[in-house]
């Protein structure tokens, strides 16, 4: 991270320069740091820039001129998601920076670092990759500038793009530029865009920015084609033209087999934040630091999460052996570890050597999700391999306890009852989360998630467990307020759903649309790009009715009750309005008499068990 540390190594100039916008955290949960070791794995010397001041180029000349190239990442979340809410309000802290201090990344910092880059060595060629150069690879919405944008490749005039998981891709282009290739030169990886004269041969054309960016339809048309061609089995390059130039994606990137996957994950890391950040606390790195990735990528296809354009949907899993030796290494190497283990998970905590029965079959199937709109007959559920991974790690010398803090997908988990009961009797700590996100069959069918019953069906298997553990336990819930395809109506049937439930909500979401998701193609276009002849379907835009949405989560709340008095009026609601069990808000501006709520709901309140 400085000249003094090159000196120290005897290193007169690095090979690569990683550029990121969050804290340097040498830890696996970090892109940069994977890359970083990844590379110097290889044998290449790596310096590493994070979070430079972008007011100038000094920052980025500090290490001296790569001799290969500059690697740009806006850091582990999109720079534009990190810093603003989804009402565009600024966030008042950053998670990935020392002390949760803010405003230590410039907004689409891919762009920024990249200019950056040029000014301080003009020479030299740049790569982007990270998730924020991913999502915006082609043509996207930028809900934040409420416009569709070029692809980041062409508005940071960088020389190749990296998209997806980039382990094979980088360290190809690494060794390839190392031998004298020209990175003009390199068009044939897996996981690369890159601008041309012309489009690869059998590539597929999408309509082209000027198009989707003048009509909505033509957007929607643009996103069902790049989700089409998402599975790596039978995945054709894409093509997009931009003002009379070609952009070239590649297919997705191979998944990564086991034992790659185990070396990745491996590699010689401090896991530990960078020392020149003294005492500092770094959020993230303490959210993470006794917990341990055991796969990436998932298969339900949520239309608003971004898992799938990024990792895939094709689960890719450590070895048991892999995932052991890395919780001896957070218990051995640790500072402050207290034998409790925060999570073994990923995208989502079950899926775990969950995979399709017959790789041909997988490498044919154009299916978005794998478990919507019913489970596929072809998907394995066993979560047998699953259940004996905690049993081993909670054996070992040491280890007090693993708590499972990634969300369970419980459609699945309910195929399994003898992974709930393990899950429910050894590895909840108190609380688990669950991400049913709604209740009513709009909106979850927009969503690609499971009806509510299926929800019902896990509750009632997970409180038969802890009633026989002689545990009480609760489950989280997660959901989303206005998403598309959400009415007011919906809303109300939510927060009726969650006062008969005994829910009180302190942390809700509101749809934020991420560059390039299904959810977003909706979002703009009005329509529905995955249904026949593109369905129409209406979106809550407005600042007030999203923060009415939102207000419906937290219909406890007595901020909320005069928003949601006018509402329940203009529905013809009106006699949700009162002290009733079955009302909604109180009619006056004293708050809830206590009438109102279910026994276990005072329960809960009263115990300071907020949900």
């Amino acid at each position: 991270m400085s000249r003094q540390e090159m000196d120290d190594l005897g290193w007169d100039s690095c090979d690569i320069v990683l550029v990121t916008g969050d804290a340097y955290v040498d830890h696996p949960s970090f892109g940069m740091a994977i890359i970083g070791r990844l590379l110097e794995a290889q044998g290449f010397r790596v310096g590493i820039i994070a979070q430079p001041p972008w007011d100038g180029p000094q920052a980025f000349a500090a290490l001296g001129r790569p001799n290969l190239f500059f690697g740009v990442t806006a850091g582990n979340m999109d720079s534009m998601v990190n810093r603003y809410t989804a009402d565009r309000r600024i966030r008042s802290n950053d998670s990935y920076t020392p002390d949760d201090l803010p405003g230590k990344r410039p907004d689409r910092s891919v762009i920024v670092y990249t200019q950056r880059c040029r000014e301080a060595w003009p020479e030299v060629p740049v790569i982007i990759g990270g998730i924020e150069a991913s999502l915006r690879r082609i043509a996207h919405y930028d809900y934040w500038s409420d416009k569709v944008r070029r692809s980041v490749l062409l508005d940071s005039r960088a020389d190749l793009l990296v998209f997806g998981n980039a382990e094979r891709a980088i360290v190809d282009i690494a060794h390839r530029m190392a031998k004298g290739d020209a990175v003009t030169a390199i068009r044939d990886l897996r996981g690369t865009a890159f601008v041309a004269e012309a489009a690869p041969e059998g590539a597929v054309r999408l309509p082209s920015f000027e198009e989707v960016r003048d009509e909505p339809a033509r957007y929607a048309d643009a996103s069902r084609l790049l989700h089409q061609e998402s599975n790596p089995g039978n995945a054709r390059p894409l093509v997009q033209e931009h003002g009379g130039r070609q952009l070239c994606l590649m297919p997705p990137p191979i998944p990564l087999a086991t034992a790659e996957l185990d070396r990745v994950y491996e590699l010689p890391y401090a896991r530990a934040p960078h020392p020149v950040y003294g005492g500092a606390r770094i959020t993230a790195w303490e959210m993470i630091r006794h917990s341990v990735n055991i796969m990436r990528g998932c298969f339900g296809g949520c239309s608003f999460c971004s898992i799938t354009e990024h990792e895939g949907r094709i689960v890719q899993s450590r070895s048991e052996d892999s995932v052991l030796r890395e919780i001896e290494a957070i218990r051995d190497r640790t500072a402050g570890f207290t034998g409790v283990v925060s999570d073994l998970g990923g995208p989502t905590a079950n899926m775990y050597r969950l995979a399709c029965k017959d790789r041909r079959t997988e490498s044919l199937c154009r299916r978005l999700s794998c478990v919507f709109p019913g489970i596929c007959k072809n998907l394995g559920t066993d979560h047998a391999p699953l259940i004996e991974l905690y049993r081993k790690a909670r054996a070992l010398p040491g280890i007090k306890k693993v708590v499972i803090g990634s969300g369970v997908r419980y459609d699945l988990a309910v195929r399994s009852p003898d992974y709930v009961k393990e899950l429910v009797t050894h590895h909840v700590g108190g609380y688990l989360k669950i991400a049913p996100e709604h209740t009513e069959p709009g909106p979850l069918a927009l969503m690609m998630k499971p009806g509510i019953g299926a929800y019902d069906e896990f509750r009632a298997m997970f409180d038969r467990y802890a009633k026989a553990a002689g545990k009480e336990l609760y489950l989280i819930p997660y959901f989303i307020a206005a998403h598309p395809g959400t009415t007011d109506q919906d809303m109300l049937a939510l927060a009726l759903w969650l006062k008969r439930n005994g829910f009180r909500l302190d942390k809700v979401q509101t749809f934020l649309p991420s560059p390039m998701s299904l959810s977003a193609a909706m979002y703009h276009s009005g329509r529905n790009p995955l249904s026949p002849g593109r369905e129409a379907v209406s979106t809550p835009k407005g600042l007030k009715q999203r923060r009415l949405h939102k207000a419906f989560l937290r219909y406890h709340d007595p901020e909320n009750w005069p928003v949601l008095r006018e509402a329940l009026q203009r529905l013809g609601r009106a006699d949700l309005i009162g002290p009733g069990r079955h009302q909604l808000v109180p009619s006056g501006a004293r708050g809830f008499s206590g009438a109102g709520l279910r026994a276990g709901e005072k329960k809960r309140r009263h115990g300071g068990r907020r949900h």
